[in-house]
């Protein structure tokens, strides 16, 4: 919208650097308060005048120590179920959301538990949803943290990890594992039957699953499981398009209950 010559955003900026007040600013111009404001915080960021650091820490802006094993887990469950809203005229912040399953309230703790360490200048919260819960944390510093966030969805995108994540991942190959299986994946026990000496018996052996339409993701997923020495294969079922993961072998199996172990 546009008064005159100067849009109404022009006239705002204009008066806040006269040093009229935001809701002086406000009631002239008929502007909600929180719109002044955040434009007034918009020039002062774009003239380099905001006042000191800000709340988020983050170790790209600021030199902030990462943890480590934290985020790797964290990363594994935003490439999984994550999503971040970035932030623009009417949204003053970024805030990622990690879908849980109201079934698995381990699960929602963990997530809960890894956004204190890594964001932990920030709160995180919970949404309800019918049958779930969104785990949400606000930061403008989200997009430092997880570069892969774009527009689309994340199959219909790129998916690489930079230089700097894929060396966290190395060193903490399990934690982002857990945070892979633990958003889209599954320990599941199968079962059989074999007839011994005219005896019908039920033979169960437990397996994981991880299923995921980004052939991207699945090639970091199956990547790290060679990294750990865990077989795998490959599979896609027409129905759904998405590649499955199974994880049988029992050496294997054993090794993903040692680490990671059943949803909670």
């Amino acid at each position: 919208m546009r008064m005159g010559n100067q849009s109404v955003r022009e006239q705002a900026v204009h008066l806040l650097r006269r040093g009229v007040t935001n809701a002086e600013v406000s009631r002239r111009l008929r502007v909600p308060q929180g719109t002044v404001s955040w434009w007034k915080h918009r020039d002062r960021a774009k003239h380099g005048a905001l006042p000191g650091r800000a709340r988020s820490t983050c170790p790209h802006c600021y030199g902030d120590q990462l943890d480590l094993p934290a985020y790797a887990h964290l990363l594994g469950l935003y490439l999984g179920d994550g999503h971040i809203l970035p932030a623009n005229e009417y949204r003053r912040t970024q805030s990622i959301q990690i879908s849980c399953d109201d079934k698995w309230p381990g699960i929602t703790d963990s997530v809960e538990a890894s956004l204190r360490l890594v964001f932990p200048r920030n709160k995180p919260c919970r949404v309800r949803r019918a049958g779930c819960h969104d785990v949400k944390l606000y930061s403008n510093h989200l997009t430092c943290h997880f570069p892969q966030h774009g527009p689309g969805k994340k199959h219909q995108r790129t998916i690489a990890l930079e230089p700097w994540q894929q060396e966290i991942v190395d060193a903490h190959p399990w934690e982002f594992l857990r945070g892979l299986i633990h958003s889209d994946g599954c320990r599941i026990t199968n079962w059989a039957t074999r007839t011994v000496n005219g005896v019908v018996r039920r033979h169960e052996y437990p397996r994981y699953f991880f299923a995921n339409t980004s052939t991207d993701i699945i090639g970091l997923f199956t990547a790290t499981l060679d990294a750990v020495g865990v077989e795998w294969k490959a599979s896609v079922p027409r129905s759904t398009g998405q590649i499955n993961i199974s994880v049988a072998r029992k050496a294997s199996v054993a090794l993903m209950d040692a680490h990671i172990g059943p949803k909670h």
